[in-house]
């Protein structure tokens, strides 16, 4: 007899694939748009979606979230391996300034769930150690290029930069931390 944990285990449909997908992106444009104002409803709009699609996917609003963050450190991780060959200082540069825009989104997650703090840091830990692997690779190869400083590593500039988006609460936060990157990165160079 056939049971569940027996039946071969069928493959996503080609539309819920999309679906996700879609849900994915709206709900990441929701978050980071309407922070604490954010609703599980307005994803479902912005998607073009009913309600009954987002639940179906995701029943409960940490899987949600947890899609949104994984598919954000997967892209940043990404972009860090695409970018070589071109100048690894504006590399850094602009990959930093992609991260401020995941922050923004996680920012957005945190006051529209009002999820409690250990379930944030255990998804934050689950994949913080992907993002600085990565942010060293970056910092190793401006190093090496003789671009930049060799003494900084990608979980300190890591650390520096959720800093400084967690403490911008203003209209324009997202502004004020990219000059605040450049002024860092700046600082990394070297004066050779």
């Amino acid at each position: 007899m056939e049971t569940a944990s027996t039946r071969p285990k069928r493959r996503t449909r080609a539309d819920a694939t999309r679906n996700r997908e879609t849900l994915v992106a709206a709900a990441k444009t929701v978050f980071a748009r309407d922070g604490a104002a954010a609703s599980l409803d307005a994803v479902a709009r912005e998607a073009g979606f009913g309600i009954g699609t987002l639940y179906r996917h995701f029943p409960a609003r940490e899987a949600l979230y947890e899609a949104v963050y994984r598919r954000d450190i997967e892209q940043l991780v990404d972009r860090s391996g695409a970018v070589e060959g071109g100048d690894p200082v504006e590399d850094l540069r602009l990959w930093l300034h992609a991260m401020v825009g995941m922050v923004a989104t996680k920012k957005g997650m945190i006051a529209a769930f009002a999820l409690a703090a250990d379930t944030t840091t255990a998804i934050s830990a689950r994949w913080t150690g992907s993002l600085t692997v990565a942010l060293d690779a970056m910092l190793d190869r401006a190093a090496r290029a003789g671009r930049i400083r060799p003494d900084i590593r990608g979980e300190e500039l890591l650390l520096a930069v959720v800093g400084m988006c967690m403490l911008r609460d203003q209209a324009d936060w997202q502004g004020s931390v990219f000059r605040l990157i450049d002024t860092l990165v700046d600082g990394l160079r070297t004066t050779a």
